[in-house]
């Protein structure tokens, strides 16, 4: 199969800058905060901090920090994330951090209506008076302070997927002020729907077709999410806020299959149904109380709790023997979290604050698997009337504490340092299949180190120690992440420990003059320690592996994002950004004994596009393209060998004002069809070390394109 791929315009990336020439740009000196006025987006007629977030040259790289630093394997980065963090969300409003995981400050940036805000600060510099610690850059949305406000902001859109499937959606917010009080109330359902056509082709080592596989499979999801944030001013010294988020998330999934094996004369076809029943639910509830003393000092508590319930059933069924179900397997997986904290920010003179604090969490995991198959042993209801093969359960309970402390030092007008030290001890207790109970305990320091060249060019450097989050799952037996048809489950590891890694990271920053753009650039190394793979968990009887640690890695790059306003040659709408990342990585393979990348490393993305705003006729449109470099997207388990590669993603649109001051959006997803290819090698009689390869399977599908109206307003 073809895949198409659309070369980055690295032009954009460097040449673009050699011909605009830097003055420096309004930054204030004391925080190196940039600021956008109500004003300056007058131009545009926009109705959400999301579209004046589009307009500012330089904002992806705030909004997506240094994706390649700060994610991968021991990492404690989004929403899953070990405990609350003094990272996460990089969005504030009002400077304030929204108290939540799921329902955070860049959650709701499509649900503020514009004409709400007073400013929006870009802050690239390191405070104690910041409720995130650490980021690249914190946006910070800065609303009308007005004693009496209420804006209504909706939106409605109507998704055509390539099948003809028509599915509409709707939005709605409200957001405004009443004297102390704040709110921001909002409501949404979202298509997901799929219909994805896929096709495999079989070849045994030998070199002789084996079979092919024809797929069709639909997925009829459609999220509904309701979430409130609200805020109260006790007085000058007291605030607290409260939110709330709930998600349904159900996904009902069909698939039919059509197998046709070659290896006879004439082919056979052997036609399989499955129904995936897929409900899932999750709610959050977190909130704050902040006391300002007369000193200047801050006292502030919060809390967090979630759950999270995935409740999963499929069933296969042989369409040739009058629909025999042949498989049963159930899975049901409860996640809750409670989260506490305190801490207390204090300025020691003029150049130095500190800030102490304390963390608890308790992370609990309920989980079943049922797996029936039909065997012609005895029957179970329990197991869809078919023969008992894994009947496991698993309750995981981590009860953590965290104290933390962070000294921030403004050396001189250019310069600051930012020092975290993170000490946390924790209690594993398992029961269920497994009963036993584990203590683990980690320091965590972090230096961050920020220098202002001149006011448009800016060096950051860090090191950290991190931690990444467990998952529960991975204790007992579950249902594998990737699809294959001859695994149904996979086995659990009840002694897996957490990854962990030193994080070294370099950082350049250069702003042009008169809001022309920006270009970043970034380098990373990683070392990594107790890295999570699959492992050899066989039984005399039975081959199989689980997800479990396997030694020390390392992984390294850096990338290039740029954002560019071209005045230069005239075109001031026009706004053009790019990024491209380049990522190698090194792992001792515990079945091969090679080095080998990491599992789904890769080797690179890359991502480009444009926005033109024709500000007097209220039109603009764009093109957004993002890929990956082929190579490196490997997955290593102990029988088979993974190679994935697909398309490049494209979406482009096309928004006009017209009646009522309504903003009509055309969109057009991967008119391409943006296929997405796997080729899978088998072995038999023993591993990839020691078996035989007995087949390579090369497969292919795609969802098709999408074609989407929005109408959006507000009152």
């Amino acid at each position: 199969m073809k895949i198409l791929r659309l070369a980055p315009p690295f032009f954009v990336s460097f040449l673009y800058p050699l011909i605009l020439n830097a003055q420096e740009p309004t930054v204030t000196q004391d925080d190196a905060t940039i600021t956008y006025p109500a004003s300056y987006f007058e131009q545009y007629n926009l109705l959400s901090v999301s579209d004046m977030l589009d307009r500012i040259p330089g904002i992806n790289v705030a909004r997506q920090g240094n994706l390649n630093s700060s994610s991968g394997p021991g990492s404690s980065q989004g929403s899953d994330r070990r405990g609350l963090g003094l990272g996460g969300d990089q969005v504030l409003i009002n400077g304030r951090r929204i108290t939540g995981k799921e329902n955070e400050g860049n959650s709701q940036l499509s649900r503020i209506p514009a004409n709400q805000v007073e400013r929006i600060e870009i802050i690239r510099g390191t405070s104690g008076d910041l409720d995130v610690r650490g980021a690249t850059q914190v946006i910070n949305i800065v609303l009308l302070e007005a004693q009496s406000r209420s804006s209504l902001a909706y939106e409605i859109n109507t998704d055509h997927y390539h099948d003809g499937k028509i599915k509409p959606g709707l939005k709605l917010s409200l957001s405004g002020r009443s004297g102390n009080f704040d709110y921001l109330i909002s409501g949404e359902t979202e298509p997901r729907w799929e219909y994805r056509k896929g096709y495999e082709e079989s070849i045994l080592a030998n070199g002789k077709p084996n079979d092919t596989v024809s797929r069709k499979q639909i997925t009829d999801q459609q999220p509904t999410v309701f979430s409130t944030n609200l805020g109260y001013q006790f007085s000058d010294n007291d605030i607290a806020h409260f939110n709330l988020q709930y998600n349904e998330n159900d996904a009902p999934f069909t698939q039919e299959r059509v197998i046709t094996n070659l290896l006879t004369s004439p082919a056979i076809k052997d036609l399989q149904f499955e129904n995936i029943n897929n409900n899932s639910d999750f709610w959050e509830a977190g909130g704050d109380y902040e006391h300002t003393f007369q000193s200047g000092s801050r006292w502030k508590n919060l809390f967090i709790l979630n759950r999270k319930e995935d409740d999963r059933l499929r069933e296969r069924f042989d369409r040739n023997t009058d629909n025999v179900k042949n498989l049963f397997l159930e899975t049901y997986n409860k996640y809750e979290e409670k989260i506490f904290r305190t801490s207390y920010s204090t300025d020691l003179n003029l150049t130095q604050d500190l800030e102490l604090g304390i963390e608890r969490a308790q992370t609990t995991l309920n989980s079943n698997l049922k797996l029936g198959l039909l065997t012609g042993g005895s029957e179970s209801n329990r197991f869809g009337g078919l023969t008992a093969v894994n009947d496991s359960n698993a309750n995981v309970e981590e009860i953590r504490y965290e104290a933390f402390a962070v000294h921030n030092w403004i050396i001189n007008s250019s310069m600051s340092l930012e020092s975290t030290l993170i000490i946390e001890e924790s209690t594993i207790t398992q029961s269920g299949d497994v009963i036993q109970e584990r203590d683990f305990d980690f320091v965590r320091p972090k230096l961050d180190y920020r220098f202002d060249i001149t006011p448009t060019l800016q060096f950051r450097a860090t090191i950290e120690k991190d931690v990444a989050q467990l998952s529960f799952n991975d204790f007992t037996a579950n249902t594998p992440p990737s699809n294959d048809d001859d695994q149904n489950t996979f086995a659990g590891n009840p002694d897996i420990r957490q990854e962990q890694s030193w994080r070294y990271d370099i950082n350049l920053e250069y702003r042009f003059n008169n809001d022309n753009g920006v270009i970043n650039t970034n380098l990373f190394y990683h070392d990594l320690e107790d890295l999570i793979d699959r492992i050899n968990v066989s039984t005399p009887t039975v081959i199989q592996s689980a997800n479990g640690n396997i030694g020390k890695g390392k992984r390294y790059g850096g990338s290039v994002d740029t954002s560019l306003r071209l005045n230069t040659l005239n075109l001031p709408q026009l706004l053009i950004t790019s990024r491209v990342e380049l990522v190698d990585s090194s792992v001792r393979d515990p079945f091969l004994d090679i080095n080998r990348p990491l599992q789904w490393n890769g080797k690179g993305i890359y991502q480009y596009g444009f926005r033109y705003d024709m500000s007097g006729r209220n039109i603009n449109y764009g093109l957004n393209i993002s890929g990956s470099f082929d190579g490196d997207q490997m997955i290593y388990d102990i029988d088979k060998i993974e190679d994935y590669y697909r398309d490049d993603f494209i979406i482009a649109f096309l928004e006009v004002q017209g009646w009522g001051g309504l903003i009509y959006r055309f969109e057009a997803t991967n008119i391409h069809e943006q296929y997405r290819c796997r080729i899978r090698s088998r072995y038999v009689n023993g591993t990839i070390a020691s078996g035989r390869l007995d087949e390579i399977e090369d497969s292919c599908s795609h969802a098709g394109e999408k074609y989407a109206i929005k109408i959006r307003g507000t009152f």
